[in-house]
């Protein structure tokens, strides 16, 4: 992997976040689009992030789908990708295994067609069943893995094979609401054997080391709106990270986010990597924010401010004075404290 540079060597230019950064790692669903549908301002900020000079990569915990489809689907939503752009946790867990099996080892896959492509692309061979005699089993997220498929997976890992999950999310959104995920089919197995898998998806340090190989990336930025695992990736990858609020994260739950799941920067969406970093930058201790200050009193988060004017500009020095406040303190803050100073800045 390439070593990385720290933003303080941030080149001529300024420091809007665009200019800071060479690749931008952005998660997906959440952060480019939400469901069937792109996130507001995210193709253009996209577009004109390139137009910066910042190259981007499409990161996703999603195994199931290979690169090309990926691509593909984003584009026809209006954001321009391109399929080396693509990096999924199918690929990290290649690459893993690719590092443990001989070339051209056979590999039992429990998922999508995207494990089949990534272990193809690693020079390994994706067999069904144990007969194959593989030497190793790969299980992702895939809309038709059934009884059978994860009983084939308990016999080969209870026989001691080499066990790698490319992910460990529990659910998935759906159209329909939330379905069981890889994680929840991880567990099938571990209750079955009693093992445990290696894990390639965020937070674990293959997703990002991933991006950052097929990137060349010395100075990324990772984008996303889950603080476990986005931005705790960031954290265990050594990356700056952006958190952008058009997703699943509350400006509570980052207020009350422990150490390694508070990011670097926050921004209401995508339009963030156009702004100066030093107007979305968290730090603990920075109390107060514009026009905003926060104090935190035997566990109690107090906000102040011009709650009459409240643009998006303004609501962020709220949240980031809040923070700054809370990530200070060492003991537990009262959340109904939180939910009380931040929401009628932030509804939900």
């Amino acid at each position: 992997m390439t070593e990385l540079v720290p933003v303080e060597t941030e080149p001529e230019g300024g420091d809007v976040v665009a200019r800071i950064y060479d690749v931008a790692l952005l998660d997906l669903d959440g952060v480019v689009y939400i469901g069937p549908d792109p996130v507001e301002h995210a193709a253009t900020s996209l577009k004109a992030a390139r137009a910066e000079g910042m190259r981007l990569a499409f990161v996703t915990n999603n195994a199931s789908r290979p690169p090309g489809v990926v691509s593909a689907h984003l584009t026809e939503l209006g954001i321009e990708a391109f399929e080396h752009e693509v990096v999924t946790s199918a690929q990290a867990a290649a690459r893993l295994l690719a590092e443990r099996v001989p070339a051209n080892a056979k590999v039992l896959v429990i998922g999508g067609e995207g494990l089949f492509a990534a272990l193809r692309g690693q020079e390994l061979v994706p067999v069904r069943s144990l007969a194959e005699e593989p030497v190793a089993v790969v299980q992702g997220f895939g809309p038709d893995v059934g009884w059978r498929t994860l009983a084939e997976a308990s016999y080969a890992v209870a026989s001691g094979l080499l066990w790698v999950a490319s992910n460990l999310d529990r659910t998935v959104p759906t159209p329909h609401g939330i379905a069981p995920g890889n994680g929840a089919l991880v567990d099938v197995v571990r209750t079955a054997t009693g093992r445990e898998p290696i894990a390639a998806g965020k937070p674990e340090p293959p997703m990002h080391r991933e991006a950052m190989l097929r990137t060349g990336a010395r100075r990324p930025l990772v984008v996303g709106d889950r603080l476990d695992t986005d931005i705790e990736g960031a954290t265990r990858a050594g990356a700056d990270s952006l958190l952008v609020l058009t997703g699943v994260t509350s400006a509570q739950e980052v207020v009350l986010a422990r150490p390694g799941l508070r990011p670097t920067h926050i921004g209401h969406d995508l339009r963030a990597l156009h702004e100066p970093a030093s107007a979305l930058a968290v730090t603990a201790g920075l109390q107060t924010v514009g026009e905003w200050r926060a104090e935190v009193t035997r566990g109690r988060l107090l906000l102040t401010g011009p709650r009459h004017a409240a643009d998006d500009t303004t609501r962020l020095d709220a949240l980031r004075a809040a923070c700054g406040a809370a990530w200070a303190e060492e003991g537990d803050l009262d959340r109904p404290s939180v939910d009380a100073a931040l929401a009628s800045l932030f509804a939900r």
